[in-house]
């Protein structure tokens, strides 16, 4: 049984007297702990994909489900129990410190705050960030802040997590650990569906779809490339 389910999901903003289409007849299955990422440029329709996902935007047309049942917008806390959302940068919702910032989810559910700060120093050392448990978030360099963005969606310990393209601000050398760290999020039976907009994204998923222009498309390659070796002595001058 699939985990969340997008039913003929359609959503279109308007911009001045312009109308755009953000989702356009989108249908998706995402199954526990599998990993699958949405490949596209900026304004293809990803974000607002995991918005609805998430249930923090309502499609226009189309049902979306989360363990069979309606997903449900309007929570004080903004999102459904049972689902993490990683958007683009680090929100600050909160906190002194990273800890406390971390910790902010659970104490807005009502968390006593020893219990709330104790899983909070936990997910963030399981995402590689526990030395950033006393900083402020403007000391944060920009792999932190995706680390610490993940670490404040697992602290209620969702079942699915929706992460907006983590490597859009990380250097090009940090990446693949990024990505490593969402795939052992997957692999530990968090469901994860990721937007990216570079090809090293779907590297290692389990399935990688297309978006273009609200429009989710056929399922892409995550394969690597052969290996064309180059010619040797014969070819030198």
């Amino acid at each position: 049984m699939s985990l969340l389910t997008l039913e003929r999901v359609s959503k279109r903003y308007r911009r001045g007297r312009r109308e755009v289409t953000a989702l356009d007849d989108v249908s998706l299955a995402v199954a526990p702990g599998e990993l699958i990422a949405i490949w596209g440029v900026p304004r293809s329709g990803r974000t607002t994909l995991l918005r609805v996902a998430a249930g923090l935007e309502q499609p226009d047309v189309g049902a979306v489900r989360f363990h069979d049942r309606a997903l449900a917008t309007g929570h004080d806390d903004g999102l459904p129990h049972g689902i993490g959302y990683v958007p683009v940068g680090l929100v600050n919702i909160g906190g002194e410190s990273i800890l406390d910032h971390v910790a902010m989810p659970l104490l807005a559910r009502g968390t006593a705050p020893e219990i709330a700060r104790t899983r909070a120093a936990l997910v963030l050392e399981r995402v590689g960030a526990a030395p950033c448990a006393r900083l402020q978030l403007r000391e944060l360099e920009p792999t932190e802040r995706v680390r610490v963005a993940i670490a404040q969606a697992l602290v209620t310990r969702p079942q699915l997590l929706l992460v907006d393209d983590p490597t859009r601000h990380v250097d090009l050398l940090e990446r693949e650990a990024v990505l490593l760290l969402v795939r052992s999020i997957a692999d530990g039976d968090i469901a994860v569906l990721m937007t990216t907009g570079e090809a090293m994204g779907v590297s290692g998923v389990d399935r990688a779809l297309t978006i273009d222009g609200g429009v989710l498309g056929a399922e892409a390659s995550s394969a690597p490339a052969n290996v064309v070796q180059l010619r040797g002595g014969a070819e030198r001058r």
